[in-house]
């Protein structure tokens, strides 16, 4: 997930360079919200591990 999320930051860094604001800004949007599902995601991962070693 993070990969994907790293792919669509480079598509909208790449269409910002070349001026296309709205795919830009639409990558961008859809990079931020991966990133965020993964970083929940990594921090439940995390939480579960810790909490099945506490048993």
């Amino acid at each position: 997930m993070l990969h994907w999320a790293l792919v669509f930051f480079v598509v909208a860094v790449i269409a910002a360079i070349f001026g296309f604001g709205g795919i830009a800004s639409a990558s961008a949007g859809i990079a931020q919200v991966l990133f965020f599902v993964f970083v929940a995601l990594f921090v439940i991962a995390l939480l579960m591990r810790v909490l099945r070693r506490a048993e």
